[in-house]
């Protein structure tokens, strides 16, 4: 039996507590299965009633995964020994003991832990000092068998005070922190990231007949293993997962299994020179698909690594994306939460539905959560990346901008900075790493970011939207336009944000009918920019009524956008050139731009994929 023997105070200096015995220790498990601060279902209960006992038995040696899963969670004998079910079980025990005893067994006698690495547990004796609650005169009798110090008369009054103050002051901090860490739903602030949406890969199955059609099957699923964690908003449970689970189980025993609530699965038929993959997510909670889709590729004129790349990727965008399947899923979840019942996971949610329609008062919303989400999860890289770009709209759009701070493109550079250290691989920290520099005027170190983030994550069309514009607005609007294009045709998900851009490259290039199309299909009412983009472009097209709607509803929005106009578009690193052309629309609608930018134009920058302007 694990016990550890930690040291307490005594007359003579510091000697150990003694282990905790047997009773004691039994007495613990029940007052920890008693608590509602343990929050596990009756399997995880049972895994950590079969170890207590197993060693209060002498049977540590005996305790390893192939038993639990055999005895606790009664699987075949011929499964593997490591069985993935154990550890993914013993993880959410340690979490659920760990949070246990910061909430509600602080002053707990015994301490019961499961170190990583092993399924043992160890008995610590705590060195807590016990109130025994029978009166005494002078207050409350300490319960110890060391001999009190004597007291002086004014020192023995002052201790029933200073007790009371002590506990009064614990009860408050106990009642905040408790509240507060209940109502969020969130694990202790030594946690690394929030619980984020789960997704279990089973191997696609072969429909088909022969070798090939079942090393397709097995090459793609290898492909989604690959593509699917570039998603970090994700948690995707691997092959050694999906191998575990039987080929009978269904979506609801995959969900009591493993906790996951999405199951990605589908099937593979090769035949006659054709090969057909039908995918689809099942949300495991209900059973229900809440996406399918068939991909139909000719074997005879490409090989078959360049078809499965290609299906794996589309599936990934598609299933994994910002406001794809799995995102569209969660929000609608959400929704059906109490407001003030948000984790971490959801306040990246709030984050994209902002992003979506560019409201101030969204931006608002998401921005403090995020705020919230660092100080309890200060590892947590994607809300580090979110957050910066947060701070960064509220220098560029002036939404919900802070007096009293460091200034907005300061906390954006730093805060995406620490989204990168804490991952260099998350697709989110380095669209922030590419934002931050490029508003803080590093605009070739921030194409380079954009250019290599890309090349890592092509599959991810947040980041290919956002890189596609910064690539426009560097004067290389033809480039740009084809990098909205292919995110908007991967993912139609955020179609007004892309729509939006698509129109202000369409206009940069002359191709105002075009312009005209994309500004139709977006909807960015509350966005200010969208109405300066509409504006112009109802003018070059002589759409009088609608060109003096969208610039007054600009002007009222930003009023002051106009007088320092070139200012605005030089933070966007857009080349004097460039300026020229959307200063002169401006003038068509009698805004208020100032009078000493020259009229002229150059020739326009039509799309050269020529090296961005400096």
């Amino acid at each position: 039996m694990g016990n550890e023997e930690p040291e307490a105070i005594g007359q003579g200096g510091r000697a150990p507590l003694p282990p905790p015995t047997p009773e004691a220790i039994r007495t613990q498990l029940g007052r920890i299965l008693a608590s509602p601060e343990f929050q596990l279902p009756e399997r995880g209960r049972a895994f950590l009633r079969y170890v207590v006992e197993e060693s209060l038995a002498g049977r540590a040696k005996r305790i390893k995964a192939y038993s639990i899963a055999v005895e606790v969670f009664g699987r075949d004998e011929g499964i593997t020994p490591d069985d993935p079910v154990v550890r993914i079980e013993a993880a959410r025990l340690r979490r659920a003991l760990e949070r246990y005893y910061l909430v509600a067994g602080q002053r707990d006698p015994v301490r019961i832990d499961i170190p990583k690495g092993s399924y043992v547990p160890i008995f610590t004796s705590c060195a807590t000092v016990l109130i025994d609650s029978t009166p005494v005169e002078g207050g409350l009798q300490p319960e110890s068998s060391i001999p009190p110090l004597p007291l002086g008369p004014k020192v023995k009054w002052l201790i029933p005070t200073f007790l009371a103050v002590f506990f009064a002051i614990v009860g408050i901090g106990y009642w905040i922190f408790d509240r507060s860490t209940s109502q969020s739903s969130l694990r202790s602030p030594k946690a690394t990231a929030p619980e984020a949406p789960t997704l279990v890969i089973i191997p696609f199955a072969d429909l088909g007949e022969g070798a090939e059609s079942k090393l397709y099957a097995l090459g793609l699923t290898e492909e989604l293993l690959n593509e699917l964690p570039r998603f970090k908003e994700l948690k995707v449970f691997g092959r050694e997962t999906s191998e575990a689970i039987s080929p009978q189980a269904d979506a609801s025993s995959i969900q009591k299994e493993l906790g996951a609530r999405y199951l990605l699965t589908g099937g593979v038929r090769v035949s006659g020179g054709r090969v057909r993959v039908d995918a689809r997510v099942i949300e495991t909670r209900t059973g229900a698909i809440l996406w399918s889709r068939t991909y139909n590729e000719d074997l005879r004129s490409r090989d078959l690594i360049a078809i499965q790349s290609e299906v794996a990727g589309k599936v990934a965008s598609a299933v994994a994306q910002p406001y794809g399947v799995i995102f569209s899923a969660d929000v609608t979840h959400s929704q059906q939460s109490p407001p003030d019942d948000l984790d971490a996971y959801l306040c990246t949610l709030r984050f994209y539905a902002y992003r979506a329609d560019l409201r101030a008062d969204k931006h608002a919303e998401a921005r403090d959560c995020l705020e919230t989400a660092i100080v309890r999860f200060p590892t947590f890289a994607t809300a580090w990346a979110m957050l910066s770009i947060a701070y960064l709209d509220e220098d560029r759009f002036l939404f919900n901008s802070r007096t009293g701070s460091s200034l907005p493109l300061t906390r954006a550079l730093e805060a995406a900075r620490r989204a990168v250290k804490l991952d260099p691989e998350n697709a989110r920290a380095q669209q922030a790493l590419m934002l931050a520099l490029f508003f803080n005027g590093q605009l070739a170190e921030s194409l380079r970011v954009g250019e290599e983030a890309l090349v890592q994550n092509p599959n991810d069309t947040e980041l290919m939207s956002e890189f596609g514009i910064r690539v426009a607005m560097s004067g290389q609007w033809r480039r740009g336009e084809q990098l909205l294009e292919e995110a908007l045709a991967r993912n139609p998900g955020n179609s007004d944000y892309y729509h939006g851009a698509l129109a202000l490259t369409a206009y940069m290039q002359q191709n105002d009918e075009k312009a005209l199309s994309e500004l139709r299909q977006a909807d960015l009412q509350a966005f200010p920019l969208f109405h300066l983009v509409g504006a112009v472009i109802f003018a070059e097209l002589g759409m009088a009524v609608e060109a003096t709607r969208e610039g007054e509803t600009f002007n009222r929005l930003r009023p002051d956008f106009p007088p320092n106009v070139k200012a605005e578009l030089a933070k966007r690193n857009i080349p004097p050139e460039d300026q020229v052309r959307i200063i002169a629309g401006m003038r068509k609608l009698s805004l208020p731009v100032p009078t000493d930018i020259p009229e002229q134009l150059s020739p326009p920058s039509t799309t050269s994929d020529s090296q961005p302007h400096e």
